[in-house]
């Protein structure tokens, strides 16, 4: 589908000058993902990249035995396939869509060319890859030093600053896969957010009823602003 008959709502897009879209607008196809589905597997060589719309898009770690863990969550704010930029052809990890919707698909030649322009698009991408490591490096911190609740906590969060409502849609079973915890934990620690009023949930169903508690029960091991700059250029709507 071209993107003339609807503007990027990708915040890195929503942020570059005209005449850089210009140049890139041409070259973008947007695409509808469902959930579940696999964007790129590790050591797969990448022939594009994604600017993010209304899809979110899990980055996982993925062991030999065929376990994983989530390592960070990418969602209109940033693109899928980051590594580009720093040289690599593959990723070191698997991207899976975790909310089905949209994305912009970009030729990985194309991306390529207008970054060695060294202009708009190069900046706002170095800005985002700064914003992405970190995001990472808070997981690393809190998988090793949070709770199984403070990890719940993150994990809703984080899908909440990407999705425009208050609803996720995600069994326990698939949140404890995410954080790699077994599913025990991650239905007791709900079932203590329940009660203290911050989530109300049924099977496959998670609707947030107080951000403030989560945020607070989190601490040191959330940062709101995950996007980083560009992801302020398209709202919180």
């Amino acid at each position: 589908m071209p993107i003339s008959s609807c503007p990027p709502q990708n915040a890195l897009l929503a942020s570059l000058p005209d005449d850089v879209m210009e140049r890139l607008s041409p070259k973008l196809q947007r695409v509808q993902m469902s959930a579940g589905s696999v964007l790129f597997e590790p050591g797969v060589p990448m022939r594009g990249v994604y600017f993010l719309e209304s899809a979110v898009v899990a980055m996982s770690f993925v062991l030999e035995n065929g376990g994983s863990a989530e390592v960070a969550l990418i969602g209109r704010e940033g693109l899928v396939g980051v590594r580009l930029l720093l040289g690599e052809s593959t990723l070191n990890v698997r991207a899976s869509v975790q909310s089905a919707g949209s994305g912009l698909r970009l030729p990985a030649q194309s991306l390529l060319e207008e970054v060695g322009r060294g202009g708009a698009l190069m900046h706002v991408l170095l800005q985002y890859t700064a914003s992405y490591i970190g995001q990472i490096v808070q997981t690393a911190a809190c998988n090793r030093h949070g709770t199984v609740e403070q990890r719940l906590c993150r994990w809703l969060l984080l899908s909440l600053d990407r999705v425009p409502s208050t609803e996720l849609t995600m069994t326990h079973e698939v949140i404890a896969d995410a954080l790699g915890v077994k599913r025990e934990g991650i239905t007791e620690a709900a079932g203590r957010l329940r009660r203290l009023g911050a989530i109300r949930y049924q099977r496959g169903h998670i609707e947030v009823l107080d951000r403030a508690l989560l945020e607070s029960r989190t601490g040191e091991f959330y940062q709101h602003d995950n996007g980083g700059p560009a992801r302020r250029a398209v709202g919180s709507n």
